[in-house]
């Protein structure tokens, strides 16, 4: 079980004056540490689960450049992209310059995206749920696309395009995975199976049910199930002094018996290095062997 570090929550104690080095800091420890993913949000407010809207929210894809610059082996994504923020040009242009500049080492974490009140709040359109996940498949094949040897013209449902020119290319070959974040039975999964190498869920009594979902769409599209990356969203608490360590790892352990492979997650105390030492010596060599 490979664990990743999801950073959503940077009101920190120090304050946005501080943020630069503090991120650094972390992202750092993180690395040494042996956490496999670091991720952040892609939001613009942040969300209830975490804080009020006014609480820090930085950019994602400036931030994982800055992030790309103070780590050398820990893989860098978004938990996850809304499609409705970025035209995918931009977008893979953005992942691309990430995967290069950090030795290859970006992950496109995507959905369909859900956060109506911020999208509102600074004047994005937010599509019906139907159109927004036609914006989803326009953006992987259109990715995927360009992260190809074919700049052909492209055309979608809404998005069109003359030539689909990306150079430099990735340095991963054929291209940085593809992670598409949601549950959704009859789209998300079956987009997954598709387009994606990995798919993030959560945790709980519907986990069996959404593999067996996406195993499912894999063999109807001529998929190999055991090529998606299966990964959970899980909050990664060991405790103020690390007393909820044992209780963690036997999470991990029945995450594993069902098939999961990493999972990525929010570990309240963060900014703490000291915390992030206790993954280092506790969770992370425990979680490796399930």
């Amino acid at each position: 079980m490979k664990l990743g570090l999801h950073l959503s929550q940077l009101t920190w104690p120090n304050g946005p004056a501080a943020l630069g080095p503090d991120l650094a800091a972390v992202a750092k420890a993180a690395d040494q540490a042996g956490f496999e993913y670091l991720s952040v949000m892609d939001h613009f407010f942040q969300i209830e689960r975490y804080g009020p809207p006014e609480h820090e929210m930085l950019e994602a894809y400036t931030t994982l450049g800055y992030l790309a610059g103070h780590t050398e082996r820990i893989k860098l994504l978004t938990l996850v992209t809304g499609v409705i923020y970025r035209h995918p040009g931009l977008l893979a242009k953005a992942v691309t310059t990430l995967d290069v500049l950090s030795g290859g080492r970006a992950i496109l974490g995507i959905g369909a995206g859900w956060n109506e009140e911020e999208a509102r709040g600074l004047g994005f359109r937010f599509p019906p749920m139907k159109e927004r996940f036609e914006q989803l498949e326009d953006a992987l094949r259109y990715i995927r696309q360009m992260w190809s040897d074919e700049d052909a013209p492209f055309t979608g449902t809404h998005v069109s395009a003359e030539r689909l020119l990306n150079v430099p290319q990735t340095l991963q070959s054929p291209h940085p995975p593809i992670m598409i974040g949601g549950s959704g039975e009859k789209k998300t999964l079956r987009y997954v199976a598709q387009y994606g190498d990995a798919c993030n869920l959560f945790p709980g009594p519907e986990l069996e049910h959404k593999l067996a979902v996406l195993k499912q769409h894999c063999e109807d599209v001529g998929r190999d199930y055991d090529d998606i990356t299966k990964t959970v969203a899980l909050w990664l608490d060991v405790g103020e002094n690390g007393e909820k360590s044992n209780q963690l790892l036997d999470e991990l352990g029945k995450l594993s018996t069902q098939g999961v492979q990493a999972t990525m997650g929010w570990a309240p105390g963060v900014p703490s290095l000291e915390l992030l030492e206790k993954f280092a010596t506790d969770i992370i060599p425990a979680a490796a062997k399930l």
